[in-house]
């Protein structure tokens, strides 16, 4: 006779850190037409979950062919399932170009989006062509004065209004961003840039690229810069550099401890 009574299934919050390659996906939110990366998860819980009543939700979007390296979600799931044995059956079922790092319970309020504190985005320019990591660069022929992009790039830092660098958002009308760290780095034929702020509007990590770019090229001043910052102007709209260079780096939540270093996800050296 069994005295310990059925297994208790019980309502669970759960913390996810995904990586993935967004080359064939119009981007992390759902969208009813087309292939996103919070899709394919959705679809992979709900069959290892045998349910459609849950909820999941993304620390935030990323853009169409934006990849990530740490982007975090929460799972609200009714499960007997440890967190591993969850990550296991979600990988056995998602396309090779998502995976989920880690699974770990989360305190019932843990909302992925809401207590971030903040983001770094890593973004990849190539100074060749590459065979190999043309899906993870921009390359840029033109030779770039690596000092003026740092220059520049430092007009960033602080609360600033990104209104010239930003797409016209509803769920954020405020196109004002706290920049806590910005940096620029070489690694062999890479020129590695990364930004962290309190958060990103659609496509301001990617035109404020094309504008170092810009100034690196040479085509672009200083005091262009400090105009777009200033004043409403439409270039860095049309100097959006690609989504292939760019990726959510990490979500950083009370505690975290700051990255110190730039890791290149491919390296494009030709000796």
């Amino acid at each position: 006779m069994d005295t310990h009574g059925p297994l208790s299934i019980s309502m669970g919050r759960f913390r996810l850190l995904i990586e993935y390659e967004g080359t064939r996906y119009r981007g992390w939110q759902v969208q009813k037409n087309a292939r996103s990366v919070q899709g394919e998860l959705m679809r992979a819980v709900q069959e290892v979950g045998q349910t459609t009543e849950f909820e999941f939700h993304g620390a935030g979007r990323t853009d169409a062919g934006v990849h990530a390296l740490g982007q975090v979600a929460h799972l609200e799931l009714r499960t007997m399932l440890a967190p591993e044995i969850l990550r296991m059956k979600l990988n056995d079922i998602l396309p090779a170009d998502i995976n989920v790092l880690h699974v770990a319970k989360a305190a019932a309020n843990f909302h992925a989006r809401h207590h971030a504190v903040s983001r770094s985005y890593l973004y990849h320019i190539s100074r060749r062509r590459t065979a190999m990591g043309k899906r993870f660069v921009w390359w840029i022929k033109d030779p770039l004065d690596i000092m003026l992009m740092a220059g520049s790039m430092e007009l960033f830092r602080g609360m600033k209004d990104f209104r010239s660098f930003a797409e016209e958002d509803p769920e954020r009308p405020s196109t004002k961003v706290l920049i806590e760290e910005l940096r620029l780095e070489e690694a062999g034929d890479l020129i590695l840039f990364r930004v962290r702020g309190s958060h990103f509007i659609w496509k301001m990590v990617r035109r404020m690229v094309g504008v170092l770019a810009g100034v690196g090229r040479g085509t672009l001043s200083l005091n262009d810069v400090k105009g777009f910052l200033t004043e409403h102007s439409d270039t860095p709209a049309r100097l959006t550099a690609p989504p292939s260079g760019l990726f959510l780096e990490r979500v950083y939540y009370p505690g975290d401890p700051i990255l110190t270093h730039m890791q290149p996800v491919i390296l494009v050296n030709h000796d």
